[in-house]
């Protein structure tokens, strides 16, 4: 039997919404092994004198426990 965890992560890019999402799967892979997926669960803009700076994700990442 699998035992999942569930942690939230928050992460931005200048270029995109998937870069976001790179970014912080990337950057949770290095302090939790064994990734199994993740759901945005929100999506923001940053916005500097009308234009897009910044796209922002709020997303549950997904991971199995393994036993010691």
């Amino acid at each position: 039997m699998s035992v999942a965890k569930i942690i939230e992560v928050s992460a931005g890019s200048p270029k995109s919404f998937e870069g976001a999402i790179e970014q912080g799967i990337a950057r949770a892979a290095e302090t939790v092994d064994d990734i199994r997926g993740a759901w945005i669960k929100e999506m923001q803009v940053k916005v500097e004198n009308g234009k897009i700076t910044e796209y922002r994700v709020d997303m549950k990442v997904t991971f199995v426990i393994h036993g010691t």
